[in-house]
């Protein structure tokens, strides 16, 4: 017989090498999806320190690194959650408050550095842009930008220092 304390539950994700070498014991997780109407918030307690070999759903050949996650909420927020379910575990690796952020799909490589095309008066405008922290979808700017500044995002090759430019509705 095998005895349990549904109360007491930790989750087990497993993590590609190159993210598990960002993450820490201590930082924070959100958990999403797992079937309650809010997010559950949890804490990393281990990083495993080995690797293992897994095959992704595409075929490939992946490292990955268990990373043991305990509860912070009560048991009580979260008792519809059991043994082997589904979860969409978000780790935060890094957060700061009044972040400049553009979107990754309006920045693009010019030479060796980054860049992104403004919108001046109806042009076009080359801005080159240091780059900090970087996510799926946003990142944060150090310098080359400004607050109110707006950004063409996926631009085309069509795109150059210079060209006119309209935005379209609703994007400013």
């Amino acid at each position: 017989m095998e005895l349990g304390d549904p109360n007491d539950l930790e989750l087990v994700a497993d993590v590609l090498s190159s993210d598990a070498v960002k993450i820490r014991p201590g930082n924070k997780v959100i958990i999403n999806h797992w079937g309650g109407e809010y997010s559950l918030q949890r804490v990393i307690r281990l990083v495993e320190p080995s690797a293992f070999t897994k095959i992704s759903a595409l075929g490939v050949e992946e490292h990955r690194v268990n990373v043991i996650i305990d509860f912070v909420d009560s048991p009580e927020n979260r008792t519809a959650l059991g043994d082997g379910y589904r979860v969409e575990a978000h780790i935060v690796i890094w957060e700061r408050e009044d972040v400049l952020k553009v979107p990754v799909s309006a920045l693009f490589r010019n030479g060796p550095d980054w860049a992104t095309f403004l919108v001046v008066e109806g042009q076009a405008k080359l801005k080159p842009v240091k780059i900090g922290q970087w996510g799926g979808l946003e990142a944060e700017v150090l310098d080359g930008l400004n607050l109110n500044d707006q950004v063409i995002v996926h631009p085309s090759d069509k795109i150059k220092d210079g060209v006119a430019v309209t935005p379209r509705k609703g994007s400013t």
